[in-house]
């Protein structure tokens, strides 16, 4: 019932546009498997074959620390409404941290501006898969929750840099997660 293409068709473009959440599969070569939601107008298709998403601030870095290690990624997103359908984007991925001038500018502004912006993962596709998705239930979307716009403004631009740094430069299996140490002027 699968049916694999090597590049993001436009049918399959104009799915993706439609989907309220999508979810973000990655691997260390050792450790833990990480499954991440995500949302919030966060996730481009710059061309058949690439995909840009943008990633807040979160409790954890897990993909940060994972794609450091493998780069391997699968991005999927499921109908929850109209008719049933699986999409599984296979690919490797790139991390870009905000002290990645150059390609953080030429990234960034395919966004709406993001509270707590934490990184992009920048991911070269090289398989897409559907499947049936029958057995994915039916779902009303709502409205996106705005505590994550919340919880960034009170902490701030220097409660965001601590936070980041307290709890988002190891991964739950002690990775480094790349995340840059500010620049301290004295």
């Amino acid at each position: 019932m699968a049916t694999q293409y090597e590049s993001i068709t436009e049918p399959l473009a104009s799915f993706i546009s439609d989907q309220q959440v999508y979810f973000v599969a990655t691997a260390a070569s050792d450790g833990r498997v990480n499954v991440s939601p995500k949302g919030l107008d966060s996730l481009r298709i710059l061309t058949p074959n690439r995909v840009v998403w943008l990633n807040g601030t979160g409790s954890g870095n897990e993909t940060a620390a994972h794609v450091l290690d493998s780069h391997r990624m699968t991005l999927m997103f499921c109908a929850f409404d109209g008719q049933p359908l699986i999409l599984r984007l296979y690919g490797t991925a790139q991390l870009i941290h905000q002290d990645d001038t150059q390609a953080w500018e030429e990234l960034v502004q395919h966004f709406p501006p993001m509270l707590g912006a934490r990184n992009i993962f920048d991911v070269q596709i090289d398989l897409v898969q559907t499947s049936c998705g029958f057995g994915v239930p039916l779902l009303d979307f709502r409205e996106e929750r705005t505590l994550m716009d919340q919880w960034a403004a009170n902490k701030g631009a220097a409660g965001l840099e601590t936070y980041q740094q307290e709890r988002n430069r190891h991964s739950i299996d002690g990775f480094p997660t790349g995340l840059p140490t500010p620049q301290r002027t004295e």
